[in-house]
């Protein structure tokens, strides 16, 4: 276990953290040469949109690994939250909840993201990340992984945006959207006083201070990282 500042440390501290997006099928030259392009912090996989298979994950996340770098996985279905110690297991460092609306689905991802005596995860399985390092000890490995994984909420509605305040609970690290599924529901909402994406995102980041928890946003182009940052994102996520 490094003594270096980890992913969760950084993201903690407010560090400019940008990861990039990336299929399970990507190999080490695809992912070596988005290196060489940008030191980024973490390579992104997706299951809500994507079809996915449990050992691409896991042979994905070993090559990430192999290169120093964590990866990032959105699950499926909101409702799934209840599985995401499961992902854990295939070696992500990262997850992320889609479509989150009540503190109830924070809840249950905070409950299955952390062990004992934190929350609950079960024991795991062989290709979690940083197992090998703890030489398998069960305590050792839990106190580190409570202090290295990282947990985000991904708020996909003016409902959850304006709930932003309650779902910043200690545990979860980042808040995090897609503009697509928030445009749906401003569109739904035209007489709501949050017009405009950039809007979401100041209120979000007004929200979320004093509270520890860091907003995420997928800005995809390289082009708007300093918009972004200069709003108060600090995590970011574009195309590898």
């Amino acid at each position: 276990m490094a003594d270096k500042k980890n992913l969760k440390q950084r993201i903690n501290a407010g560090e400019i953290i940008i990861g990039a997006s990336a299929g399970p099928e990507a190999d080490r030259a695809k992912l070596e040469s988005a290196l060489e392009r940008h030191p980024y912090d973490f390579f992104s996989l997706d299951s809500q949109h994507s079809p996915f298979s449990e050992h691409k994950v896991v042979e994905f996340c070993e090559l990430a690994d192999d290169l120093g770098i964590d990866v990032h996985f959105r699950i499926k279905h909101t409702r799934h939250a209840y599985l995401v110690g499961n992902m854990l297991d295939l070696g992500p460092t990262l997850i992320e909840v889609p479509q989150t609306e009540t503190e109830a689905t924070v809840d249950e991802a905070i409950e299955h993201f952390y062990f004992p005596p934190v929350a609950r995860r079960s024991w795991i399985g062989g290709a979690s990340k940083g197992l090998k390092a703890a030489g398998g000890d069960r305590l050792k490995y839990a106190d580190w992984w409570n202090n290295y994984g990282v947990l985000w909420m991904q708020i996909e509605s003016i409902n959850a945006i304006t709930n932003t305040k309650r779902f910043a609970k200690q545990g979860v690290d980042c808040v995090s959207w897609g503009p697509a599924d928030l445009s749906f529901s401003r569109e739904s909402n035209p007489d709501h006083p949050l017009k405009t994406d950039d809007d979401c995102v100041r209120y979000v980041v007004n929200q979320l201070e004093g509270t520890g928890v860091k907003l995420a946003y997928r800005s995809y182009d390289p082009a708007l990282r300093n918009k972004y940052i200069d709003m108060g994102a600090t995590v970011l996520l574009e195309k590898a």
